[in-house]
């Protein structure tokens, strides 16, 4: 039964692979005409308005009175009124790690030896077939983020769009992961407490190498010495303490995420909750910190006592608090095509929502210095056309580009439809 499961799940996997195909040669320059346009920037919304996209970044933004009267472009679209938006950005997910959740041979997102260094990255599929079915629902980039292993520093996060091409790793190792929290053994103070000695450790010996290199310029001759390469470790925290790499903390409890805050603080972190049940809590902490909160807009009940006060009001209390957040969905990979379902779940509790759809494309972007999740010149094209408003769920994605790419709108379960609905003479379930 086992081995029928496994063989089952390789052919799935490898008939959308095998169908899954998006544009790979250079992007055309393209005039998306007569569009509802949500900017998610200062223009706002634009009605019957113009974007000019060329080599794969947005040229042009105009407002219905500035559209010039010819369009030197390759191609013409007409949206005839219809929505367009930034691509969405998921994260907190295993997008390309995991294909298949019960078969442990297709299981990456984690080691029980992973540590500070942990990159992920390395055995991220782009032909993946999760990622064709993720661009239905709006989806052009994510932010993966593995498990790592049993440590407080669990690895480091990527950033991937999903052209499905070898080359869609956009950004390497981009943020730091710790672990905090409840655990089955242990007590969590130990990990609050390895952490808080690590980043002390860490400017202790930071501190010390930027002495020793002050004095190594000062001497001359023999007295000069060769600095020491600091380890790949070292080199992690360094970048933790300058502000280059964020922190993605995990923790629910408030006092989890008040400790953490205090770290910040001491240590000039840029921190990032992730999951953060009882950020409502201390919203008015969070927000003074300037910390941004990645969480699920629809987790409403407890999962363990540090998450007592999930609600599906979340998002929107801790935005009115005036806290940046990013909205994402729990899962490994397969349910990331519902991240504008979660959204609108957000603006059905309390949400506006045009906040519901930053926190999904421009808060992601501003958070991780991507260069997307807004349609202002000299964005990427990453653009999203939507039969009607995105938030609803019997809307569908009309047209996609990712660098100006027009992208395949097909999945694995387009194709799996159409073999068992076909018409045929052979039993149920079969075709040619």
């Amino acid at each position: 039964m086992k081995n029928t499961y496994l063989l089952t799940s390789l052919r799935c996997a490898l008939f959308g692979a095998f169908t899954v195909t998006t544009s790979q040669v250079q992007a055309e320059s393209i005039a998306i005409t007569n569009a509802t346009v949500y900017t998610v920037a200062e223009q706002g919304i634009l009605s019957q308005a113009t974007v000019v996209i060329d080599d794969g970044t947005i040229i042009a933004v105009y407002s219905k009175d500035e559209v010039p009267e010819s369009l030197n472009t390759d191609t013409l679209i007409d949206a005839k009124g219809r929505i367009l938006t930034p691509g969405f950005i998921a994260s907190q997910n295993l997008l390309g790690l995991v294909e298949v959740g019960a078969v442990s041979a297709t299981r990456d997102g984690s080691d029980k030896k992973a540590d500070l260094t942990f990159d992920a990255s390395l055995a991220f599929n782009p032909k993946s077939s999760l990622i064709a079915y993720a661009r239905k629902g709006g989806v052009t980039s994510n932010l993966v983020m593995p498990h790592g292993g049993d440590k407080v520093f669990t690895g480091q996060s990527f950033v991937v769009n999903l052209s499905g091409e070898f080359d869609s790793v956009i950004v390497q190792k981009n943020a730091v992961m710790v672990s905090l929290g409840s655990s089955r053994k242990g007590s969590r103070a130990l990990k609050l407490q390895t952490l808080a000695n690590d980043l002390e450790d860490a400017q202790k010996e930071l501190a010390k190498a930027e002495k020793a290199e002050a004095k190594n310029k000062k001497a001359k001759g023999k007295d000069k010495k060769e600095a020491k390469e600091p380890s790949r470790s070292q080199k992690v925290m360094y970048a933790l303490l300058a502000g280059e790499k964020p922190l993605l903390a995990y923790a629910d409890r408030a006092t989890d995420i008040l400790a953490l805050l205090k770290l910040k603080q001491q240590y000039n972190l840029d921190l990032v909750l992730v999951g953060a049940s009882d950020a409502v809590l201390v919203s008015d902490e969070i927000a003074k910190a300037n910390v941004t909160v990645m969480m699920s807009a629809i987790d409403n009940l407890p999962s363990s006592f540090d998450s007592l006060h999930n609600s599906l009001a979340n998002v929107a209390k801790l935005t009115k608090a005036g806290v940046k957040v990013i909205i994402s969905n729990s899962g490994e990979s397969h349910n990331i095509n519902q991240l504008r379902f979660d959204a609108g779940v957000a603006i059905a509790n309390g949400l506006a929502e045009t906040t519901a759809l930053a926190a999904i494309t421009a808060n992601v972007a501003d958070t991780f210095k991507l260069n997307s999740g807004r349609i202002v010149v000299g964005k990427n094209a990453d653009l999203v056309l939507w039969s009607s408003d995105p938030f609803e769920i019997s809307t569908k994605v009309d047209a996609m580009w990712i660098n100006g790419n027009a992208m395949s709108l097909r999945s694995r379960q387009d194709a799996l439809r159409e073999r068992y609905t076909a018409d045929t003479d052979m039993p149920r379930s079969y075709t040619k």
